[in-house]
């Protein structure tokens, strides 16, 4: 196996370089003209808020004559290879979203320590941890966001399921029992619409049962070099639940089918997904997240505590190896974007995003699933993003076909957990 995953890892890491070798960025990045004025660059890598903060960008652009704030943006995927594109052309940006812990080690020689941001005290202590890099804070949190069980509140009031009731994981079996049991009367096609095509969706449910063997810290997680399933049967136990009352084949379900066709369209009880799917479903039906759409918490853990996971999947980082004006305007945007009115409507309001920061009436948070998660971060009754920290590539290579062998009855879970933990350590030291 060892081989075969070296083998696999030199074409997994040969698109990368072969995009960054394409993408010959010619731009002028950020830069200070010859009369003065700076060009702040924001690299952003979620395009499903360049429209926003293209609109933010200009607001600030026009209470500041001598500042102009521009926006890069590279998602889909090939954001990191992007960024990367950026630096190796010499035209680096000035303020860059970074993916988790392990892109920040990457850019950690050329980012600015943060403590003494302003927006930097006013974030949740729990999240910063991700952007500590041998003991230097090296990047604010952009965002919350958080996952679960998401359920359609309407098809369990019809089956007489209260979900206050669902206090730990046999009355979650029971529940589902309950609903499968109703399918007829309830309209709908199976329980759960799990995507079983899609390796982050397994990743994602992985973090439920890997961050307590990490005792919820991400940086224990990214410094991890052994993952040994300590909860494993417990996911064996959800994995068989939801693949018994899934829509077949369960290799097939993608997230079009599983949010946009199914779940929408109250023909599953629930699905494994988290509060980013909350702008496509106002898209497809306005009603649908108010009224119908509930989170559940899996007792990943133990019988009892049940828990979201939930934490900051992007970091803001500013470039230090600028001009010190550059850096300097590049400090002071990046606390306007969240101290500021203007900011702090565009972050809640129109990007739909769960605020990093202490301070948000929890019904200031546009949609109830978000008010639930953003409580649940504040109480400090989450799971960590484990998932982002795994060695790079695993999740990909070795997780997901793994786990679609599970799902698909090729394997047993022993073999799945002996080797998806070689693959771990195998690729850590890499």
């Amino acid at each position: 196996m060892k081989q075969r995953l070296k083998k696999i890892l030199k074409q997994f890491f040969f698109i990368p370089i072969l995009f960054i070798s394409l993408v010959s960025c010619s731009d002028q990045g950020s830069n200070i003209s010859s009369d003065g004025e700076i060009v702040i660059e924001f690299f952003n890598q979620k395009p499903e808020i360049s429209n926003q903060l293209e609109d933010l960008a200009e607001i600030y652009n026009e209470q500041n004559d001598n500042v102009g704030v521009t926006i890069t943006t590279i998602g889909s995927g090939e954001g990191a290879a992007g960024l990367q594109a950026k630096f190796t052309s010499g035209n680096p940006p000035a303020v860059m979203m970074l993916g988790g812990t392990s892109e920040i080690e990457r850019y950690s020689d050329t980012l600015l320590e943060v403590n003494d941001l302003e927006v930097t005290d006013t974030v949740m202590d729990d999240l910063l941890e991700g952007a500590m890099i041998d003991e230097s804070l090296l990047a604010v949190p952009m965002n919350v966001e958080g996952f679960g069980w998401m359920y359609n509140k309407e098809i369990f009031e019809s089956a007489g399921i209260d979900p206050e009731d669902i206090e730990n994981y046999d009355a979650f079996v029971e529940a589902v029992e309950t609903l499968d049991s109703q399918k007829e009367e309830l309209g709908i096609e199976e329980v759960f619409a799990f995507s079983g095509a899609e390796d982050y969706i397994a990743n994602q449910f992985s973090a439920h049962f890997t961050s307590p063997e990490y005792n919820h810290n991400i940086l224990e997680a990214y410094e991890a070099n052994e993952l040994n399933w300590e909860y494993g049967d417990r996911m064996k136990a959800y994995t068989d639940l939801f693949n018994e009352y899934n829509v077949q084949p369960i290799l097939g379900m993608n997230y079009s089918r599983s949010v946009e066709e199914l779940f929408i369209n109250d023909q599953v009880a629930m699905v494994h997904q988290g509060n980013w799917i909350v702008p496509t479903l106002n898209g497809l039906d306005p009603n649908f997240v108010e009224e119908k759409l509930g989170i559940l918490p899996v007792f990943g853990e133990n019988n009892e505590s049940g828990r979201l996971v939930a934490g900051a999947p992007w970091y803001i980082g500013i470039n230090s190896d600028m001009e010190e004006e550059l850096v300097q305007a590049a400090r002071e945007f990046v606390d306007w974007m969240y101290l500021s009115e203007e900011g702090q409507e565009a972050l809640v309001n129109e990007m739909q995003l769960i605020p990093p920061q202490d301070g948000y009436e929890v019904e200031s948070i546009t949609d109830p699933v978000s008010q639930i998660i953003y409580q649940e971060m504040l109480d400090g009754n989450t799971s960590a993003m484990t998932h982002n920290q795994y060695p790079d590539g695993w999740f990909q290579l070795v997780l997901f076909p793994e786990f679609q062998r599970y799902l698909d009855g090729y394997s047993t879970w022993e073999e799945f957990e002996e080797n998806t933990s070689n693959g771990f350590t195998e690729m850590r030291e890499q």
